[in-house]
């Protein structure tokens, strides 16, 4: 039976959402392993002067334990 533990992982990016989920998941992969799912569990935005500069998106990355 396997184990699975979950660690919370924030992107970030000045082009949009998808780029932004895209960092936290290839950041993700450059020290964990065994990586099964992610779950995006917040977006957001900073504005400022009235326009959209950085997006965010907050995963929580499932990763197996190893033996």
């Amino acid at each position: 039976m396997a184990v699975t533990r979950v660690t919370e992982v924030i992107g970030s990016s000045p082009s949009g959402w998808d780029d932004a989920l895209s960092e936290a998941l290839s950041r993700a992969n450059r020290t964990l392993r065994n990586i099964e799912y992610l779950e995006i569990a917040r977006q957001d935005a900073r504005v400022i002067e009235g326009k959209i500069t950085e997006f965010r998106v907050t995963v929580n990355i499932h990763f197996v334990l190893e033996e």
